[in-house]
């Protein structure tokens, strides 16, 4: 028979709480202590559950210090950092804290939470950081999770990183080729696409996706042998077997491996016997149906330095290249990897990263870890003035909205085209961009206009002021400096400009 509980009103009502769910969150009197015989690995096994069962921006942003201030066999009775801990953890994830102290100690029913101003005394080693708890258990088990390659003997090879996986590559428009490739190689190995060679410019993502299909390969069939390498390490173990007189023995190992990634083959140019090596160990694998994997900054055709033969069978599987990816692409890529650091980037500033930054992916993360260096060493904040300063000395941007390191061929040539597609894109007529009106609706086009045939086709003020009705230099100067002004503070105007450069591809 299973009990029921009631409670009695000031006014002497009695309420049925059988069913209820009931949060305490009275302040315990600082005279009252823990009891002495707490099990502070119960709390940190109930956590280590807790982080499995949470997403890392919730458990990281409502977790902090805790420990345990009174346990039965019944009751555990959670003492926290502060009230809005204490809140949150009850209102927000009392499920999830029950479910997880029931699975630890089954017998648990009840749950509870108090405050404890004195938590964060050095001295009290039955509190657990949340936050350093959860980077403990993340890098074991990260280090319990397959490396990504298995080593083989003889064989100059590089341990893929863990970080590198298809879940963590930002598809976009061009890169969807590749990555539609890539699953399907991880899911038939030697049968799908081999052998599958990716090409694409520097810093573009050939690298992440080749140890990314490593990785997804060695954790789907546990007994495959995967090797990652490059072309510069290929040619070192050729050049170090020819000194040893073992070039049979180093080609033997290469054949028995059952997954074989080749990083940057346009350095193989001129090296016709590491060329040799390589077309046997090409021949072995392919007729076991062994998965070789390959990248190059050009197509085969066009790596005219490397022997036709093996040019040839490059080709034999499916050959796809990663393309400069566009501005969403860039600004989910900035996003993904400030998430990954843990760091909070306004989305304004990732915005205006992601576009004066270009195609290079590999720049993007190193201007965001200088942002971070920066915010963590000298409290300086990401904002848009701080971040264009930081792009300047680089030489990367010189504007607001300011050139990136690769510039893209322009698709317009005319002042007249862009006039076009300022119209178009903010629905009104050609001509109200031209006229001289004060309404809100064509001033911004005709300002964003005027903007980007000065900024971005370098017109000067004299013929930008003919095209709009003979206006003279200084009212073209004011308005495209108003513009900049309104920009700063209007940032779904600043996510428009983008959009429409891109289109442009100016």
């Amino acid at each position: 028979m299973s009990s029921e509980f009631y409670l009695l009103t000031l006014r002497g009502k009695w309420i049925n709480l059988t069913h209820q769910r009931l949060y305490f969150t009275k302040k315990f009197p600082t005279k009252f202590m823990p009891q002495e015989n707490i099990d502070v690995s119960l709390l940190r096994e109930i956590i280590k559950e807790l982080t499995t069962t949470l997403r890392k921006q919730d458990f990281l942003t409502y977790f902090k210090r805790i420990s345990l201030l009174e346990q039965t066999p019944e009751k555990i009775v959670f003492w926290v950092v502060s009230s809005f801990m204490r809140d949150n953890l009850a209102h927000k994830f009392f499920n999830e804290i029950l479910s997880a102290s029931k699975k630890i100690s089954p017998t648990v029913s009840v749950i509870d939470f108090c405050v404890d101003k004195n938590i964060d005394n050095p001295s009290n080693s039955s509190v657990i950081d949340c936050a350093v708890e959860y980077k403990e258990l993340t890098s074991k088990k990260k280090k319990e999770e397959i490396p990504g390659t298995e080593m083989v003997e003889g064989i100059n090879s590089r341990i893929i990183n863990s970080k590198y996986r298809l879940e963590n590559f930002i598809i976009g428009p061009s890169n969807q080729l590749v990555h539609a490739a890539a699953e399907a190689v991880v899911r038939r190995p030697g049968s799908a696409y081999n052998p599958l060679f990716v090409y694409g410019d520097v810093g573009l993502g050939k690298t992440h996706i080749l140890q990314a299909v490593g990785n997804a390969i060695k954790e789907r069939y546990k007994d495959k042998k995967v090797i990652y390498t490059t072309a510069d390490r290929f040619l070192s173990d050729y050049i170090e077997s020819v000194k040893k007189r073992t070039v049979d023995r180093m080609k033997e190992k290469y054949q028995s491996i059952d997954v074989l990634i080749i990083d940057d083959v346009q350095f193989l140019a001129g090296k016709d016997q590491t060329q040799t090596v390589l077309y046997n160990i090409f021949n072995t694998l392919y007729e076991n149906n062994k998965q070789i994997i390959l990248s190059g900054d050009k197509p085969p055709k066009e790596l005219t330095a490397l022997e036709p033969r093996l040019r040839s069978r490059f080709e034999w599987g499916i050959i796809v290249d990663i393309g400069i990816p566009d501005f969403e692409t860039r600004l989910a890529i900035l996003q993904e990897k400030a998430r990954a650091r843990e760091f909070i980037l306004p989305q304004e500033v990732a915005e205006f990263i992601a576009y004066n930054l270009g195609a290079n992916v590999r720049e993007i993360e190193g201007v965001l870890n200088q942002i971070i260096a920066e915010y963590e060493l000298h409290n300086i904040p990401p904002t848009i003035d701080n971040v264009a300063r930081r792009l300047n000395k680089l030489s990367i941007t010189d504007s607001l909205i300011g050139n990136s390191t690769k510039k893209m061929a322009a698709s317009i040539k005319t002042y007249e085209e862009l006039l076009d597609a300022v119209a178009g894109h903010f629905g009104i007529e050609k001509r109200n961009i031209l006229w001289d009106d004060r309404k809100k609706e064509n001033m911004i086009p005709r300002q964003v206009a005027m903007y980007l045939l000065k900024n971005r086709m370098n017109y000067t003020y004299e013929r930008i002021g003919n095209i709009f009705s003979g206006r003279n230099h200084s009212a073209v100067l004011y308005s495209c400096k108003k513009l900049e002004t309104i920009l700063k503070k209007d940032q779904n105007l600043f996510y428009e400009i983008n959009i429409l450069r891109d289109k442009l591809g100016i």
